[in-house]
């Protein structure tokens, strides 16, 4: 028996038998391994939905005029060229930054906050450190990451699903 077999029916007799206090049809036990199975199950369809959605959008978007697709997957475009020092993995920068998903929900702003943020380089997502070390103060790039150059199978929050590709718009004001 699987929660795709329950018939609305079923579900209601259940739900009343143990608002009712009566013998239920199936244990407790076996209720929630039905319902956990489900929603593993339900997990790793999105999980495969996701990787598949990032890598057709990664991969259509390294044909883009300007787009650079780097070894490790990580894509980037130049808006604007930097000319000041390029940070070290062991550096502070400060950056302003916008990150959304590939289907344009906007996650985190520095600029709507109204403040950039300070952070250590090697102290962010694996596709940041890579991307800010190639970077020079005042430039501002568009960053693709795929999921595995970001929060990978583990996502982060309520805002960034599990096998997420991220797109930032990221300006390396200064290394600190």
């Amino acid at each position: 028996m699987g929660i795709q077999n329950l018939s609305v029916n079923d579900f209601a007799q259940a739900i009343k038998d143990v608002l009712e206090g009566n013998q239920t049809a199936i244990s407790h036990q076996e209720a929630r391994k039905i319902v956990n199975k489900y929603f593993e199950e339900l997990e790793a369809k999105m999980s495969a939905a996701a990787i598949e959605q990032g890598k057709a959008f990664l991969e259509k978007n390294k044909k883009r005029e300007g787009v650079v697709t780097l070894p490790s997957g990580l894509q980037y475009e130049v808006l604007t060229e930097g000319t000041g020092k390029k940070p070290q993995a062991t550096d502070q920068v400060r950056c302003h930054y916008e990150g959304t998903l590939i289907d344009g929900t906007l996650f985190d702003s520095s600029i709507k906050r109204g403040e950039p943020a300070v952070f250590g380089v090697n102290q962010v997502i694996p596709g940041w450190v890579e991307a800010l070390q190639l970077m020079s103060e005042g430039a501002k790039w568009k960053l693709y990451i795929p999921s595995d150059l970001g929060y990978g199978a583990r996502g982060a929050g309520e805002m960034i699903p599990p096998h997420s590709t991220l797109v930032f718009e990221v300006e390396l004001i200064e290394v600190l």
